[in-house]
């Protein structure tokens, strides 16, 4: 039998912030591992046989992790299955993603987690990592078995879509995560101030006849769970953060040192509520898009290290859905396939460098979820996210992977974009255009 070659991508330009490597290397892959990092012009001893990839142009990173997408399956496969969302992560450069529990059944237990990870080892394009729910059925009162899932495969625990309303429930799953080393993942929203509310509290709801919801809808629960996380000690996540006073409560976690990160998406750093009114049920989401003070505070947390990570809430729904009236559709847009050229954008704004994009949307969600990032070097998984920096993409919900359309994006042009998508040393996407 002829020896397997190995797989040479010449010439691409690395930003690795994990081996401090910003520099212009061949990455030479064996099999699912990272064989060696070379500089150019070393190719006379290069091993044999080789198939060599021209990556001129290119920048590389350690492969893209979205912690928080809704894969929909089981029961909700008219929006999205775990086939078409890891292709649409795949087409995006995500070379793993980690999958909320708000199924049809949630996944709340051993049966439902080993059904999604063995569909996704069968079918995915990419590295599927599951979140459990932390009451069953997402109910917000009996717990899981923390302690099983955990030895099943769960990664992190949350009622993502619902927030664990009960302050005890929460404490008490904030204990029980712990001892696994493991985080919550919080949906922060008191429901009472939602009261209702379908966008965000100010003038454009108030245009457009809705009712709104304060940003006191997120940020209470934020401070209840940070002051839960000090008592207990407890890793909390905070999901997609959307206004100011949240992230003034996150800076003082993060100055006295606590357990606590957050998360936000593109959306948030880059719409207000005045997008409503031209998108739609297309601009409607939960938390809702809020005002510009909200959106700029955003982006000086992510500039300032405030905000962790930028993830997607990748929420799929079918067009009959969203073209439902705007008070009764459903809460969510798609994101992955949009996701880096939205947060390239804040580098090409002076926001963030590239190396500090490369630690929110790759280093610090594998830290979060436990997973040990190694970055590229020598024995590493090739897990490899390949951009061209210059690309002009223009968003078209039609040209996309996954099941659903709804993005309010659609028509936006950006510069950059998902060259290739590497996992396990195997492309698993690379650009015909």
């Amino acid at each position: 039998m002829d020896a397997k070659p190995y797989l040479i991508f010449r010439g691409a330009h690395i930003v690795d912030p994990i081996n401090r490597i910003d520099a212009a290397m061949d990455i030479i892959v064996e099999g699912d591992c990272i064989h060696s990092l070379v500089y150019p012009g070393s190719e006379n001893s290069w091993p044999q046989p080789c198939e060599v990839m021209d990556c001129t142009g290119l920048t590389a990173v350690p492969g893209l992790v979205d912690m928080h997408v809704h894969l929909r399956e089981p029961g909700q496969e008219h929006k999205e299955t775990i086939e078409t969302g890891t292709h649409a992560a795949a087409s995006g450069g995500f070379t793993a993603v980690c999958c909320m529990p708000n199924t049809s059944p949630a996944n709340d237990s051993p049966e439902i987690l080993r059904q999604i990870l063995s569909t996704a080892k069968n079918q995915g394009h990419c590295k599927v990592y599951a979140a459990c729910a932390v009451t069953r059925g997402l109910s917000g009162q009996t717990l899981v078995d923390f302690e099983t899932l955990a030895q099943e495969g769960a990664v992190a625990f949350t009622d993502d879509g619902m927030p664990v309303k009960d302050p005890d429930a929460m404490r008490q799953a904030l204990k029980r995560a712990s001892a696994l080393g493991l985080p919550i993942l919080s949906h922060c929203e008191e429901m009472p101030l939602v009261g209702g509310g379908v966008m965000n509290l100010g003038p454009a709801a108030e245009k457009l006849g809705q009712k709104g919801i304060p940003n006191t809808a997120e940020s209470v629960m934020v401070e209840r769970d940070i002051e839960l996380s000090r008592e207990t000690g407890g890793a909390v996540h905070i999901c997609h953060v959307s206004t100011r006073e949240s992230v003034l409560a996150l800076e003082k976690a993060k100055d006295e040192g606590l357990p606590v990160t957050a998360e936000t998406a593109p959306h948030y750093f880059m719409l207000t509520d005045d997008a409503v009114a031209e998108k739609g049920a297309n601009a409607k989401m939960n938390p809702p898009l809020r005002s510009e003070k909200d959106r700029q505070a955003i982006r000086t947390a992510l500039a300032e290290g405030t905000i962790d990570a930028i993830a997607t809430d990748h929420a799929p729904h079918s067009p009959e859905e969203k073209n439902a009236p705007f008070e009764n559709a459903p809460n969510g847009i798609i994101g992955l396939e949009t996701a880096l050229p939205l947060a390239l954008s804040l580098v090409h704004d002076g926001v963030i460098t590239l190396a500090d994009m490369v630690m929110k949307m790759s280093v610090n969600p594998s830290r979060i979820l436990g997973l040990a990032p190694s970055g590229l070097c020598k024995g590493a998984p090739a897990d490899i996210t390949f951009i061209d920096l210059d690309k002009v993409y223009e968003v078209n919900p039609d040209r996309f992977a996954s099941k659903s359309r709804n993005t309010p994006f659609d028509g936006m042009k950006l510069t950059g974009a998902a060259a290739m998508t590497v996992v396990d040393g195997k492309i698993t996407y690379r650009c015909s255009a």
